[in-house]
């Protein structure tokens, strides 16, 4: 992540469904809770939720049903007023746009893909793709031509005529993410957009999704409800729960340090060596580098794990890409990840 100013900034926002929400909240006084807030007559579907997302950076939402995770992407883009608080979208003040300059946000900045595919059924796969570039006004050669490349670039190459009801589940999938990567969004939404694919499907639309991300460099919110998808796909998660975020970090240090009985719920059946890289244990050696050839920050405990096994040394040397130790790791922590604590 760089050090540039966010892409998006969500500041103190509040979503409270119920009679007058916003005199309500100009009369709240501390943090109450989602249970004092019900029973003074109204639903908090974002509670208090402050948080960045950088360039670049894919920031997975996760919570149960009812969490606010939905509620919140969609005040990201607007699609949801807010009660009360701030969102700005590279700088721009969500709130204060106009429905002109919002619309033309949306056409010009943001995709969104949501669970249910939403394709024309009366449309062929290109004429599909190539909708909100008809709706955006373009002419029919240039739309054509930015639909073809996105169907390409989704795997779909010889099947632009074919009609929904000729595709799979994944195969429409692909259709509604190429659709929305037809605008070249800076910036792109994501509802569980896997949630209603057979386990092999997911899995490979998981690895065509990321294999996507290398190539352009979105900045991405995706919500899902499922932690070993958030785990391959985030750069950070988010863990809601009853409207508010519970924990914002690294899949690592969620896992490493849960934050709450909520979140560490979250990761109690999770392979933690498949999580936890060398990196993530690495501390200070202070110029002291332990002898020996050093592994790779990027490798999992997993990976490790017959050298963590075979290797006697205390203290195992981590560098990065470029050979330069960064620190070391205790090989007792390591194992601890490994095979579990003696406890």
């Amino acid at each position: 992540m760089t050090a540039s100013a966010p892409v998006i900034s969500c500041r103190d926002v509040w979503k409270l469904y119920g009679p007058h929400p916003e005199r309500y909240i100009s009369r709240l006084s501390g943090n109450p809770s989602y249970e004092e807030i019900h029973q003074a007559g109204y639903i908090a579907a974002c509670r208090d939720v402050s948080l960045d997302i950088s360039s670049g950076e894919m920031l997975v939402i996760m919570g149960l049903s009812g969490s606010g995770k939905s509620t919140l992407v969609r005040c990201l883009s607007r699609l949801v007023e807010i009660t009360s608080g701030s969102i700005t979208v590279e700088g721009l003040d969500l709130g204060a746009l106009s429905e002109t300059e919002l619309i033309d946000l949306r056409r010009n900045k943001m995709g969104m893909v949501f669970q249910n595919f939403a394709l024309l059924p009366h449309r062929t796969v290109l004429e599909n793709v190539a909708y909100p570039l008809e709706m955006r006004g373009q002419n029919r050669h240039d739309r054509r031509e930015r639909a073809m490349e996105v169907i390409k670039l989704v795997g779909l190459e010889g099947r632009e005529t074919y009609f929904p009801r000729e595709l799979s589940g994944g195969q429409q999938q692909r259709v509604g993410i190429a659709r929305s990567l037809a605008i070249e969004p800076d910036i792109w939404f994501l509802d569980e957009p896997f949630s209603a694919l057979d386990p092999l499907i997911r899995r490979e639309m998981q690895g065509e999704f990321l294999r996507l991300q290398d190539m352009l460099g979105k900045t991405i919110v995706f919500i899902t409800h499922d932690f070993d998808e958030a785990l391959r796909l985030a750069d950070r998660i988010a863990i809601m729960k009853d409207g508010a975020v519970e924990q914002i970090d690294t899949p690592a240090r969620i896992v490493l340090d849960p934050k709450s009985e909520y979140v560490a719920k979250f990761t109690e059946d999770i392979e933690k060596s498949r999580v936890i890289r060398a990196e993530n244990l690495a501390e200070d050696v202070a110029g002291d580098t332990p002898p020996g050839e050093p592994v790779s920050a990027t490798a999992t405990i997993l990976d490790l794990a017959r050298r963590l096994v075979n290797d006697e040394r205390e203290l195992i040397s981590v560098s990065d890409e470029a050979g330069q130790v960064i620190g070391a790791m205790k090989r007792r922590a390591a194992l601890e990840v490994l095979f579990g604590s003696e406890r």
